[in-house]
């Protein structure tokens, strides 16, 4: 019985103080990314991502200009390999903001342990 009560406390604590307003939106995960701490990583990104990007852009180019099937067929290859590179920049560019914000929410989470194991002691 004296375990239940403990629980009950614990849900009437997590009721009484929880705030939506300390949830993050996209515009603070974008702010994030583009702050000291992810700066390389966002500076890698944007160099991957344009240089992948420049790849398909002279692929596609080069895949009108030639006359051989087998050259298209490379330029065609190099057009896929190259988008598919830009998709893998952004994927990796958005596991690091994912990777930030996930340290964050533990470090949230820890505090907010701290905090209800004092607030269970007061009461």
């Amino acid at each position: 019985m004296k375990g239940n009560m403990n629980d009950q406390q614990i849900k009437r604590i997590i009721e009484d103080s929880y705030d939506e307003s300390k949830e993050e939106g996209l515009s603070s995960i974008v702010s994030d990314f583009y702050s000291r701490k992810l700066l390389s990583t966002a500076i890698a990104a944007w160099v991957g991502g344009i240089m992948f990007l420049a790849l398909s852009i002279f692929s596609a180019a080069q895949f009108f200009k030639s006359g051989e099937t087998q050259q298209q067929i490379m330029y065609a290859v190099l057009f896929i390999v190259g988008m598919q590179g830009v998709v893998m920049m952004k994927i990796f560019a958005w596991q690091m903001v994912h990777r930030h914000s996930i340290k964050r929410d533990i470090k949230r989470l820890e505090l907010r342990v701290v905090e209800l194991c004092e607030a269970l002691k007061t009461r």
